[in-house]
């Protein structure tokens, strides 16, 4: 290839990246305005001028070959330039604008960033947000999102990751339910306790917990095997459990919050840090780019800013997710 013959061949990269990124000549194409026939043809003159096959069709998905990594890479990366070129005006003029799609789960979106997502788009009417809630790992690459929080102990490989805020699970009950069942002053006595547990592993029922004991801080462990009338894999659904006073429910602590506040469920062994799987922070994530749009750099640094400083100030149990 020529010195400037990658010139001709620039819409076809924007093509062949649309289509490694959603895994799609259909999606790519419905995305960028044209067939998915011509998608698959602008593919195959990139193929062409580099001189070496892309992507392994077959009748189910397309792969990545070796090659193709890398060139997905370095055709991503102009793609990249490209859009952050024509985003130079937007800031130095009026500000961030435009839309920006970052999803989040369910608990965690209605609980924690939806009341900061609306101070957001007070601060910048120019600036419009999606809000998509979905209790799974979405892809922000594969699935056309801008930012992605997940809640997690280890950020994944290949994007950038910044920290919101700790995530503790903590235990929760009725006052109704404590006084009709007794006190609970140490871990073993969830043992005689109808305790809701997650339930998506088999040792979910196997509470662990920890505190520093005496002027030594010495660490001190307990364990119990706890039953209850009701099971769920779902946070709101164990906190709306121990609202109708059927037990101590494990819960993040954002889940909770607004019911403590309330006094509607109190807090149950507070001197306890739970220790069970779900350890972590909340990460907004997002792909490498160092031409980042000001709409996406204006809402991860308020997210950021937001979420860290009210961790801050309030006191956290201890981490855990």
């Amino acid at each position: 290839m020529g010195t400037n013959s990658f010139l001709k061949v620039l819409p076809e990269m924007v093509t062949f990246v649309r289509v490694a990124e959603l895994g799609s000549f259909s999606a790519a194409a419905d995305l960028l305005g044209m067939t998915p026939s011509a998608a698959s043809r602008q593919v195959k003159r990139l193929e062409k001028e580099i001189g070496v096959q892309l992507l392994q069709r077959t009748t189910r998905q397309l792969r990545l070959t070796e090659p193709d990594a890398e060139a997905f890479a370095r055709c991503r990366e102009l793609v990249l330039a490209a859009q952050g070129a024509m985003e130079i005006g937007q800031q130095f003029a009026a500000g961030p604008s435009g839309l920006v799609r970052i999803s989040a789960p369910k608990a965690f979106a209605r609980r924690v960033l939806h009341a900061h997502v609306l101070e957001f788009l007070r601060r910048y009417p120019d600036v419009d947000v999606q809000l998509i809630v979905a209790d799974r790992d979405v892809d922000p690459i594969r699935e056309g999102v801008d930012l992605v929080v997940r809640l997690t102990t280890k950020p994944p490989e290949g994007l950038v990751a910044r920290r919101l805020m700790p995530v503790a699970h903590i235990l929760c009950a009725s006052p109704r339910y404590l006084a009709a069942h007794g006190p609970i002053e140490h871990p073993r006595d969830l043992a005689a306790h109808s305790c809701l547990s997650l339930g998506e592993h088999e040792r979910d029922n196997h509470w662990r917990f920890g505190r520093e004991e005496g002027d030594k801080k010495k660490d001190e462990e307990a364990e119990v095997i706890v039953r209850g009338r009701y099971v769920s894999n779902h946070s709101e659904v164990r906190l709306e459990g121990a609202l109708a006073d059927l037990g101590v429910a494990v819960v993040p602590a954002f889940v909770a919050q607004q019911a403590l506040d309330a006094g509607s469920l109190v807090r149950v062994l507070p001197g306890w840090e739970y220790r069970g799987n779900y350890r972590g922070h909340a990460y907004i994530l997002y792909p490498p780019n160092r031409f980042m749009a000001p709409k996406c750099r204006a809402l991860v640094d308020h997210l950021v800013s937001a979420l860290s400083a009210s961790s801050a100030g309030r006191a956290q149990p201890p981490a855990g997710s």
